[in-house]
C-alpha cells in the first residue's frame, strides 16, 4: 500500500513544484489510517530524496509536499540530521557568498540557530538546529505563500495604516514568514 500511496502522491505532484493535500482525504481514498499517510511522507518524501514536507494542523490543516530545486536540494542535503553551530555558520556563509542568501537572511538565520536560542542539551540542540536549517533552506527557491492573506490586497486586519497584507519588511521578516 505504501508504494500505491507514494505513486499517487508523485502523480499529484506531476511537474509542479508543490501540492497541498488533506491527510484525512488521502487516508479515506486508500482506506487506511492517517498514520499510514504520515509513514509514507516521512519515509518516501525525505530531503535526501529531494522533497520537503510541511504540515499545518487544525481544522484547515493541510500537508504541502514540495519538490526541491536541485540547488535547494543540495543545500538541504549538506545540513544532514544534526549540525553544530560552527558548521552551520560556515554553510550559511558559503550560501551568502554564492548569492543564495542575502546578508540580512544570513544574519537572521545565524540568530535563530545560535546555541543561546536553542538552549537544549546536546545532541538534541544540533538536531533541532539542522531541522530549522533544512526547513529554511528548503524554502529558498519558493515564492512566499500568500494564500492565507487578504486576496484583495487591502490592508491586513490589525496592520498599521499604510502596510499592505503580506508586507513584513517593517517587522524584520525576510521572505515574509
Amino acid at each position: 500500500m505504501t508504494d500505491e500511496i507514494e505513486a499517487h502522491l508523485l502523480g499529484l505532484l506531476g511537474g509542479r513544484s508543490a501540492v497541498e493535500l488533506q491527510r484525512g482525504e488521502l487516508a479515506g481514498r486508500f482506506g487506511c489510517a492517517p498514520s499510514q499517510i504520515n509513514y509514507v511522507l516521512v519515509t518516501r518524501f525525505t530531503s535526501a530524496r529531494g522533497f520537503l514536507v510541511e504540515s499545518r494542523r487544525g481544522g484547515g490543516g493541510y500537508i504541502r509536499l514540495v519538490r526541491l530545486s536541485p540547488e535547494a536540494w543540495q543545500d538541504v542535503a549538506v545540513v544532514g540530521q544534526a549540525v553544530d553551530q560552527a558548521t552551520a555558520e560556515q554553510h550559511l556563509r558559503r550560501l551568502r557568498e554564492a548569492g543564495r542568501l542575502s546578508a540580512r537572511e544570513e544574519s537572521m538565520l545565524r540568530a535563530v540557530i545560535a546555541r543561546e536560542v536553542l538552549a537544549l542539551p546536546l545532541p538534541l540542540r544540533d538536531q533541532i538546529r539542522a531541522s530549522v536549517l533544512r526547513a529554511a533552506l528548503g524554502g529558498l527557491d519558493r515564492e512566499p505563500d500568500l494564500s492565507s492573506e487578504d486576496a484583495g490586497g487591502g490592508e491586513a486586519q490589525g496592520a498599521p495604516a499604510g502596510r499592505e497584507a503580506g508586507d513584513h519588511a517593517a517587522d524584520g521578516c525576510a521572505g515574509g514568514r
